[in-house]
């Protein structure tokens, strides 16, 4: 029977753990914040002290410039938060350094997945599947028309226009944490070994990807070249540049982009995107639910995304389930 779990609540800005008065991905500076991964809407500066995994930390110090008072904390590694709580950080699979929370205390494990999924990643350890009594996840992408393909064929749709086009460049719009990495990845795992051509914005991040053993082949800045340089060649930026001033320097650049959002063709449209790729590192739909099933928690806690369909999904299945009323959590992707 599970208890009320009165130690840990749900605040607009972020998950209060009560006994040990520390946040969960605060949306708003605190004394102490345990942050899931380094994504913007997780992880903001100002925070007195930051428990989180290496990678996530150095992710931050790049970021936010949040580097003091961080306490690193492994995978598998668990760490007294005081008031009779402990917290173990287990791999959740979304990007480097990203953590699902395992919090226990008076016998009684909540575990708190900040953003996953459960596709294979050579970006990142995947994720890993905990019991618990109560299971706070995401529903990014909460609704049954959220299917996303096997990420090889979109890779090699991607393939395929480049070598259509040798006149041309294919300009790939990829969020700068996760998202361009993977990608990169995911054309080195097919066998492409050009080199990689970056707008200027990406590439600290993909060194920091390195220094912490993940390997993406040989990476260019466009800076300098002319545009007889990058015909035939794949150029990652972020979406902002896709369509502004910077692209103009390319040789009648495809512009593509990668994102769970272009499942949805208005959402491309809008963005003038002709290669829409759909590559997400959120779960979608099948992973939401499955990851529910195989969890099978008492109660599960629904936050930032399309929390109705899955709520409604608990409900037909005889699952305890709310909706939680947080703010401020936007996946970068939007």
């Amino acid at each position: 029977m599970a208890g009320d779990f009165s130690w840990i609540r749900a605040e607009p800005w972020g998950i209060h753990v009560v006994p040990a008065d520390c946040w969960i991905d605060p949306a708003r500076a605190v004394a102490h914040a345990l942050v899931t991964h380094g994504h913007s809407d997780h992880a903001r500066g100002g925070h007195g002290g930051v428990v989180a995994t290496p990678a996530t930390l150095a992710i931050m110090a790049v970021r936010t410039g949040a580097a003091a008072g961080g306490v690193p904390l492994e995978y598998g590694e668990t760490v007294s938060l005081g008031g009779g709580v402990a917290a173990t950080f287990v791999p959740a699979g979304h990007v480097l350094g990203s953590a699902q929370i395992v919090l226990e205390h008076a016998g009684e494990r909540v575990v708190v997945t900040g953003d996953y999924k459960r596709r294979p990643d050579p970006t990142c350890s995947p994720f890993t599947a905990m019991a618990c009594d109560v299971f706070i996840t995401e529903a990014t992408f909460g609704l049954p028309v959220f299917r996303h393909p096997p990420i090889e064929q979109e890779i090699a749709k991607l393939l395929a226009v480049r070598a259509a086009n040798p006149e041309r460049c294919v300009l790939v719009g990829a969020y700068a944490l996760g998202k361009a990495q993977r990608v990169i990845a995911e054309l080195r795992r097919s066998g492409y070994g050009e080199p990689i051509y970056l707008h200027g914005a990406l590439d600290r991040m993909c060194r920091l990807y390195e220094d912490f053993g993940i390997v993406l082949g040989e990476l260019r800045t466009v800076l300098g070249l002319s545009r007889d340089a990058l015909r035939g060649q794949i150029v990652l930026c972020p979406p902002g540049a896709l369509n502004d001033r910077w692209s103009r320097r390319l040789p009648d650049p495809i512009t593509a982009m990668a994102s769970g959002w272009m499942r949805v063709r208005q959402r491309a449209r809008q963005q003038n995107v002709e290669l829409p790729l759909v590559i997400s590192d959120h779960a979608d739909w099948d992973e939401l639910t499955r990851t529910i099933e195989e969890v099978n928690p008492a109660d599960t806690w629904i936050t930032h995304g399309r929390e109705d369909g899955l709520l409604r999904w608990c409900q037909l299945h005889q699952r305890r389930a709310r909706a939680l009323a947080l703010v401020g959590y936007e996946d970068e992707d939007e």
